[in-house]
């Protein structure tokens, strides 16, 4: 396990561009001399986009007007077209080039014990990633959890992790399983899988990490995801979607942002705990949700309604979700990776839990799942309580 608790600044955050000339060569170097363990070379797209910031830089201060034609494109990844910042951008790459360790111990998991979660990246108008949320019916009435990515368990040994994050992002939150269905401008890219985690009710749950992109259309203003496409989303089986600021995922306190209130109460706070005769880490985020808009459900049945009627009369007082457990796991993984910074709290130093996995299943602790003979609500039901 890990103690760290000092801060990491592999790079500065950068929430207005354009940057100046000292801060993308500190960018450059800092990324391409990174020794952070997941952290990989810089794609070439991405040094290229940041060498010609530098260079407009000093362009500018040759230039009468200080523009160029093409301004905008020494800001954003040239991938993605997206309003990134360089250290969005920079994350993004990472994830992009991070590759999981070879768990052959998946290949021989009964289909009862797959499982996948979606971790949904998009940007936000300042350029900064943030991460879809989805929170859980069944948890709405005291607030106290079971905040989820869109997930679940697997339909047959042939899918892969990816396609089940997405089949199971349809069902819960409306987002398209076909590309071609996603309303333009928008599209998903996916980046990256993290090595699996062990959930509690004893499945391995593969991380699939997705960028939204906001594509530019000729003659249209720009298109934000958080504006334009997480309101067009149906929370068809959660009571709300939300997100989350990525990059303060790996803080202990709330990362003001200019503009934005900060609620009452605390970011973080965690605890070890002994699971599996091993020390694992609890993390409890509280996220504010008191500067974005919650969506919920468009058709709301039985006690969906209700509850998620009871989240509208309760927020103005509540203006923090709970996220931890395993979700909470999987996110600080997630960022350490993508922005090759460790977090400022303690953590466990190793991603996922595929040592557990594979020690389960090697003494026959990952069976076949037997169903029971219940009526099919029922079984719906109890697949539901495998969400993670």
């Amino acid at each position: 396990m890990s103690t760290a608790n000092g801060t990491s600044g592999t790079t500065k955050r950068d929430n207005s561009p354009p940057l100046t000339e000292i801060e993308t060569a500190e960018i450059l170097q800092s990324i391409r001399h990174s020794t952070t363990n997941p952290s990989t070379a810089l794609p070439a797209d991405l040094a290229l986009s940041l060498d010609l910031d530098r260079q407009q830089q000093q362009q500018r201060q040759r230039s009468p007007d200080g523009q160029s034609p093409d301004l905008a494109s020494y800001y954003w990844d040239a991938l993605t077209m997206a309003p990134l910042n360089a250290v969005s951008a920079a994350a993004l790459a990472r994830l992009r080039a991070y590759k999981p360790p070879p768990f052959p111990t998946w290949d021989r998991l009964p289909v009862s014990r797959r499982a996948a979660v979606l971790i949904l990246l998009f940007a936000d108008r300042r350029g900064d990633l943030r991460i879809v949320i989805t929170m859980r019916a069944t948890s709405l009435r005291n607030f106290s959890g079971h905040a989820a990515f869109p997930g679940g368990k697997a339909d047959s040994l042939s899918e892969s992790p990816y396609q089940i994050a997405r089949r199971e992002a349809w069902e819960e939150i409306g987002l398209p399983m076909d590309d071609a269905k996603i309303p333009k401008p928008f599209r998903i890219e996916p980046l990256c899988c993290l090595p699996c985690s062990l959930a509690k009710t004893e499945l391995a749950v593969r991380p699939c990490v997705a960028f939204l992109h906001a594509d530019d259309e000729p003659g249209k203003p720009k298109a934000m995801v958080e504006e334009s496409m997480i309101p067009r989303l149906d929370a068809k089986e959660v009571a709300a979607v939300f997100s989350g600021p990525f990059h303060n995922f790996l803080k202990a306190k709330d990362e003001p942002r200019e503009g934005e209130t900060i609620p009452p109460g605390e970011w973080y706070d965690g605890f070890w705990h002994h699971w599996q005769d091993e020390p694992w880490r609890v993390h409890n985020f509280h996220v504010p949700v008191n500067n974005q808009k919650v969506t919920k459900p468009k058709v709301r049945d039985g006690g969906q309604a209700a509850l998620a009627d009871e989240l509208e009369e309760e927020e103005d007082t509540v203006q923090r979700f709970l996220v931890w457990g395993l979700t909470g796991r999987a996110l600080v993984d997630a960022a350490r990776i993508a922005y090759g910074e460790e977090p400022e709290f303690e953590h466990n130093a190793h991603y996922g839990d595929e040592h557990l996995l594979a020690r389960l299943e090697s003494v026959g602790r990952l069976p076949e799942k037997k169903k029971k003979e219940v009526g099919l609500d029922a079984i719906k039901d109890e697949v539901k309580d495998a969400k993670m």
